[in-house]
């Protein structure tokens, strides 16, 4: 795992920026896993900028989203689909026909999970990644106690995730209960992953996942076996790791060529 400091959000959002670049400059037919929630908004704000700016194309390019809440359709304000129009599907020049997010009115949730699994698979695999990581270790919503290897399904949210998502619905009573979320596995075989952290309240879970044993009560943990997988953390996020000095040095010493 490569662990990337930067000094803000900002930060952040522009290396990770710059990662979506490459990858559509290399493969402009790319297939990217997108996640939601605050972390990633710096950066969908730099696509948008980019696109306009005829620095990215996304014409060519397919989309499937981690999760999506059960019960709430795409066109509800809170849904995930919502989410990613208003955020950065509206702004780019991404074919609607391109876009997959889970349906959280699927009749046959256990038949649509399969179905979406089938979907990654037609498309030849996800190329990239995104994720965020829950103040729990979770990524996606592969709560503690998710297989290591378990595929698009049904999770029950824990309370933790439902309060930390509360204050997106205006109290925790209005969040729900039920999510459809990629697997760790699914996650895993993607081709590089990116996961965003910002903020202290994630350093504690960032420490876990990175310098921690890999363990199913951390699910971002299994990423430490991923073959190419790029942590990009500010400084507060950064705060509880043993090694964050050692870090930095090897990132301000590779290549240039060998830089993510």
């Amino acid at each position: 795992m490569e662990v990337i400091i930067k000094p803000d959000s900002d930060a952040v959002s522009k290396e990770a920026a710059q990662l979506f670049e490459d990858q559509l400059e290399k493969k402009p037919t790319s297939v990217l896993g997108l996640a939601t929630g605050s972390t990633p908004l710096g950066l969908y704000r730099e696509l948008v900028i980019m696109t306009h700016a005829e620095l990215l194309d996304f014409s060519r390019a397919i989309t499937f989203n981690l999760d999506e809440y059960v019960g709430l359709s795409g066109e509800h304000p809170m849904s995930y689909g919502s989410f990613m129009r208003e955020h950065l599907f509206a702004h780019i020049n991404l074919p609607a026909e391109n876009i997959h997010v889970p349906d959280g009115l699927a009749a046959d949730i256990a038949q649509h999970c399969a179905d979406y699994e089938e979907a990654i698979r037609r498309c030849g695999g996800i190329d990239l990644q995104l994720l965020g990581i829950g103040s729990d270790g979770h990524i996606g919503f592969n709560e503690p106690s998710s297989s290591l290897s378990s595929r698009t399904r049904l999770k029950t949210l824990t309370p933790r995730t439902i309060a930390d998502n509360a204050r997106f619905f205006g109290s925790a009573a209005e969040v729900p209960r039920h999510v459809i979320t990629m697997g760790v596995g699914t996650i895993m075989e993607a081709r590089r992953v990116v996961v965003l952290a910002t903020g202290a309240s994630k350093a504690s879970a960032v420490a876990a996942m990175v310098e921690g044993p890999i363990r199913a009560s951390v699910p971002a943990s299994i990423l430490q076996m991923h073959q190419k997988c790029v942590l990009i953390i500010d400084e507060a996020a950064a705060g509880q790791l043993e090694r964050a000095d050692y870090y930095r040095w090897v990132y301000d010493h590779k290549p240039e060529w060998q830089r993510a």
